[in-house]
């Protein structure tokens, strides 16, 4: 997994590490920004090991520049769980990503799900197989050590750096990373690249607001939180595919559908071919649903987890009968 790492310059000073994170969970890309002796991070890795992986490619580029700051878009443990390789280091992200950061089960959580789920049944198998690559053992979970709301500006050498707060929207907590004098923007889990998004907080129509804020930055690359980089054209894409969602969920749920019934339905009509883990669909149609049936209770992640299970358990057990 670590040797598939990549840490490639998208502009002057600017870096993204990009594990082969297509078609699977967790390996979340990063973002290195280095001028004049000063380095920051845009989020660490799910775990210490990766984080070692991709801190040791870093100063492969930075030499003994230690990062001093490391911005997390958002409080996933697969874009905050590496922060502990860093001590000392601050910690910036809003304010909503630090009221928010308990919401999903802890690393102790996971490793226990991991080892006393079913194996045999859906949530134990879908757990294992995208999962259990991970060592989860020994992490703590840190929290930032400065937040904000709305934007905050800073300066890394002669780079300046933009933040700007764009949730609810894929988590509570969201921001976006613009280095205007490199067009760059890191999007966090905003944008996902190649494979279905999976959208814990929503609604729809505010992670199409945030990605059209994305576009009026005028960047010419876009990082996004998973998978390949990004054009603007590309965001485009994403953007309709949003917007195109929204409105399925908004007819669905007016017929009675679950968000069960209504992810299997575009999966069955094949409504967006091409993208990877069909079965994340459940979980952001499950945001969408309670939004649109005003439910303010917090969603239980492993119940959810568990829908996309069964939708990919039943795949897998329909392509074995076929074959």
């Amino acid at each position: 997994m670590t040797d598939t790492a990549q840490l490639r310059q998208i502009a002057p000073g600017v870096h993204m590490w990009a594990p082969d994170g297509v078609d699977t969970w967790g390996l979340a890309n990063c973002g290195l920004v280095h001028s004049d002796g000063e380095a920051l991070l845009v989020d660490t890795p799910y775990t210490p090991a990766l984080t070692e992986t991709f801190l040791a490619a870093a100063r492969r580029v930075t030499g003994d520049t230690a990062p001093s700051i490391v911005v997390a878009t958002h409080a996933n443990g697969d874009h905050t769980w590496g922060n502990q390789c860093l001590t000392g280091t601050e910690i910036i992200a809003t304010d909503a990503a630090l009221r928010h950061q308990c919401v999903e089960p802890t690393p102790q959580e996971l490793n226990t799900l991991l080892r006393d789920s079913d194996p045999t049944r859906p949530l134990g198998w879908y757990f294992r197989h995208h999962f259990g690559k991970f060592d989860f053992s020994g992490i703590q979970v840190l929290p930032p050590t400065r937040t904000f709301s709305g934007r905050h500006d800073l300066t890394l050498g002669r780079i300046p750096v933009e933040l700007h707060e764009v949730g609810p929207a894929h988590t509570e907590g969201d921001l976006i990373v613009h280095l205007p004098g490199q067009r760059v923007v890191f999007a966090g889990d905003i944008v996902f690249s190649g494979d279905h998004p999976c959208h814990w907080a929503g609604p729809l129509d505010h992670v199409s607001a945030a990605a059209e804020r994305i576009l009026a930055l005028d960047p010419e690359w876009i990082v996004p939180g998973h998978g390949p980089l990004m054009t603007p054209d590309d965001l485009r894409t994403y953007i309709a595919y949003l917007d195109d969602l929204a409105d399925q969920a908004l007819l669905l749920h007016g017929q009675g559908r679950t968000a069960l019934d209504a992810a299997q339905l575009l999966i069955a009509e094949n409504r967006y071919p091409g993208l990877g883990l069909p079965e994340r669909l459940a979980i952001t149609l499950s945001a969408e649903f309670r939004h649109l049936n005003r439910d303010s209770a917090r969603p239980k992640l492993v119940e959810l987890f568990e829908l996309s299970a069964r939708i990919a358990w039943q795949r897998t057990s329909e392509t074995a009968t076929s074959a």
